[in-house]
């Protein structure tokens, strides 16, 4: 039987779990490892890429960086979310504001010191990313459509870090890249239409508040053709092996997201879409290893 106080550290845990998103985190570098097994690296041995110190050293800098930044958004957001996800930031305010900041410069000094293992200009770029983080939560977070693509970019550069170590310049990897940077953008967009009471009140100059609801649809719609013609492109033009089943799973949700958002006017719908391009997203990343089945037997 726990005590008072042992309840009260966990809860505590839980809390700053919640905060740095810790479930998010670990996708996160499960789909860096995946993909340079897969996509980046895929002449060498498994082994070699498992137990390279340099990649692992950039999945940990990417990891402190990403936990760092879902606490200064936390930080900046803290209002907004009060009024949009009143519960989990009941969970989130059992940490205080002051530890969440001591917190957040720990995980960044972290994230310089695993860069440096691997060069100084990995530091140099670990520390823009730290900065580019910062000033989005800072300042362009507020703003239409800049906003949203800066979060897309900052989404997706722990996958470039990987891509420029390994210097794999296929088409392939930007195909893959620019599906992904869709399935973003339109997640964000989503996320500002579920938003949207918190983002008026606090005056965020998101997409809808600016432009309405009506505009922020049609721009999703034309992102969902974007992305269905992405996946479409990979399936008849790239050695993608068993993953075309995960693009053909994706067209097919994605019209289904079509569908919704042409229906949808209240948050509930909303959530509905942003959890159908969470499920995309994930799953996107255990597809990856639908490429070659028989690289994992035959590499190891």
């Amino acid at each position: 039987m726990l005590t008072r106080r042992q309840k009260h550290i966990l809860l505590k845990f839980f809390s700053l779990f919640s905060v740095v998103r810790g479930y998010n985190i670990l996708v996160v570098a499960l789909a860096q490892y995946l993909a340079s097994v897969y996509i980046f690296a895929p002449d060498k041995p498994i082994k070699t890429v498992l137990f390279d110190l340099n990649l692992l050293m950039l999945v940990l800098a990417s990891s402190a960086t990403i936990a760092g930044g879902y606490i200064i958004n936390n930080f900046y957001d803290s209002e907004k979310d009060l009024i949009n996800k009143p519960r989990k930031t009941m969970l989130d305010r059992l940490v205080s504001q002051n530890t969440k900041l001591s917190f957040y410069f720990t995980l960044n000094f972290l994230a310089v010191i695993f860069a440096s293992y691997v060069s100084f200009k990995t530091v140099i770029f670990y520390s823009l990313y730290i900065f580019g983080i910062w000033f989005y939560s800072h300042r362009l977070k507020k703003q239409p459509i800049t906003g949203n693509l800066i979060s897309a970019i900052l989404t997706v550069i722990p996958f470039f870090a990987i891509f420029i170590y390994y210097k794999n310049f296929e088409l392939v990897i930007f195909g893959h890249a620019i599906f992904l940077f869709l399935l973003i953008s339109m997640r964000e967009l989503t996320k500002d239409l579920e938003n949207i009471r918190g983002d008026l009140a606090l005056d965020y100059r998101t997409v809808p508040v600016v432009y309405g609801e009506n505009t922020s649809k049609l721009m999703l719609k034309i992102l969902v053709l974007l992305t269905i013609a992405t996946a479409i492109v990979l399936i008849l033009f790239f050695k993608i092996g068993h993953m075309y089943i995960f693009f053909f799973l994706s067209i097919v949700l994605l019209l289904f997201f079509f569908f919704i958002l042409s229906k949808s006017n209240e948050k509930t719908h909303y959530l509905i879409l942003h959890n159908i391009l969470k499920f995309i997203i994930v799953t996107g990343v255990f597809s990856i290893l639908l490429i070659d089945i028989s690289v994992v037997l035959n590499r190891i």
